[in-house]
């Protein structure tokens, strides 16, 4: 097993994740990156601007401008995200890090 570099809280659909004594779950390393991705996403309103957004050329700019997001993380290998519309309102972002090989999450 990898030595722990990241540790965050555990979320899912928008909340914590707790164990049954009701305590935070925490997530460390490649999940923790993953996680990361997923929010700075969410929270840069581009995922709604695409869900918006009817001309491919600007579709297109939004999916350029997610790709250098995820790319501005220093764990994130430049050149290696790739973003996937799995579904209208679904996105699949994979990326290579540095420490822990390739990691991949959907953006809902």
């Amino acid at each position: 097993m990898s030595e722990i570099l990241y540790v965050d809280l555990l979320i899912e659909n928008g909340d914590f994740v707790l164990n049954s004594g009701n305590e935070p779950i925490l997530c460390n390393n490649d999940q923790s990156i993953a996680q990361d991705i997923v929010h700075s996403i969410i929270e840069s309103g581009l995922a709604t601007a695409l869900v918006k957004e009817r001309s491919p050329t600007m579709r297109g700019d939004i999916f350029t401008q997610m790709e250098l997001l995820v790319e501005s993380d220093e764990r994130i290998i430049p050149g290696s995200v790739v973003i996937n519309e799995e579904s209208e309102g679904r996105l699949w972002v994979t990326a290579s890090t540095y420490d822990f090989g390739n990691v991949s999450v959907t953006v809902d």
